[in-house]
């Protein structure tokens, strides 16, 4: 690990035990939160994590001042369920419809910059189990500590049902190893996917989205060329307990992945391409003939950054 990776490990990493909720109250002054979930088809977990950040940081204390959930093309319940929990609830495709809508997380990610207000956002998954509200103060406890840093990813531990410690795997045999080897400045990130993840609006609005499994990674590297990485820090956040996906499910996630690092390396001019990458992945399943193929596209869309979009209209002081 380089040593000014090594320094940003020990300085720009916390716990949420660091910040508990009164230094956050006093801190906060005028800065508005905004607490986005994008959900789609989380009908099953949605309300209590939205009931959890209602009762405790909105009704019990004024820390989170707007609560969205950016309904992805859900088919259950999740939008009801949502709603009645106390979340303000956005379908992805309402917001700025003059676009072609496009799929993926990342989509409804960026179209929540359009959709709140906050100076700061903080963004959580939907399909969370035994969430805790300190996975949002936590997130929130180094931008309001230190004006200097505009984003906050969180680490944690990742149970895998019968392995123990050992969810993550898409990190630990692709993302990892790419940013070691061509962004070793952010080898330090312990979850560089991590879905849980706070960030000035002021940063957010001047980078790009990718709209599939790859925004997490290019949020992490596009943010790092435009403010440094002491402007980056983590917080361990404890444990995060989620459903995990299929293996063929995380190959299509791993094939986005690459394919963000591999834009990023061509713009910022570290490789020099022979050709295009393939869109397609093939995949293998033994049938009764023998291996079977299928094959997919898993290309990967770009949004530009929010502030070049129009029809945005950036909130006053954002």
């Amino acid at each position: 690990m380089l040593p000014e990776t090594e320094a940003w490990l020990r300085g720009r990493t916390s716990s949420s035990e660091d910040w508990p909720l009164p230094r956050l109250l006093e801190a906060k002054a005028d800065t508005r939160v905004s607490v986005v979930l994008p959900a789609r088809d989380e009908g099953q977990t949605v309300g209590e994590i939205v009931s959890a950040i209602r009762r405790e940081l909105m009704d019990a204390a004024p820390l989170v001042d707007e609560l969205v959930v950016i309904d992805s093309r859900s088919t259950d319940d999740t939008a009801a369920r949502a709603a009645a929990a106390g979340a303000r609830v956005v379908a992805q495709d309402e917001v700025l419809p003059d676009l072609k809508p496009l799929d993926g997380k990342g989509e409804a990610l960026w179209k929540s910059l359009a959709a709140t207000s906050g100076d700061v956002l903080v963004f959580i998954d939907a399909d969370l189990r035994e969430f805790r509200t300190s996975f949002v103060t936590g997130l929130l406890g180094p931008l309001f500590g230190d004006p200097g840093v505009v984003y906050v990813k969180g680490c944690y531990d990742r149970p895998l049902r019968g392995v123990g410690n050992g969810g993550g795997r898409v990190t630990e045999l692709v993302a990892r190893p790419l940013l070691n080897l061509h962004w070793p400045l952010l080898a330090g990130f312990v979850q560089p996917l991590a879905g849980e993840y706070a960030g000035r609006r002021s940063a957010l609005e001047r980078v790009p989205f990718v709209t599939g499994y790859g925004v997490e990674l290019g949020l992490l590297i596009d943010l790092l060329e435009l403010h440094g990485l002491d402007a980056l820090a983590q917080v361990d956040l404890g444990r995060r307990v989620h459903s995990h996906q299929s293996t063929d499910a995380l190959g299509g996630m791993a094939a986005q992945i690459l394919q963000t690092a591999w834009s990023r390396l061509e713009r910022q001019d570290k490789m020099i391409p022979l050709h295009d990458p393939s869109p397609r992945l093939a995949q293998f399943r033994r049938g009764a003939d023998g291996h079977q193929v299928t094959v997919r596209d898993v290309a990967v869309a770009e949004r530009p950054p929010m502030i070049t979009v129009p029809g945005y209209a950036a909130p006053a002081g954002g």
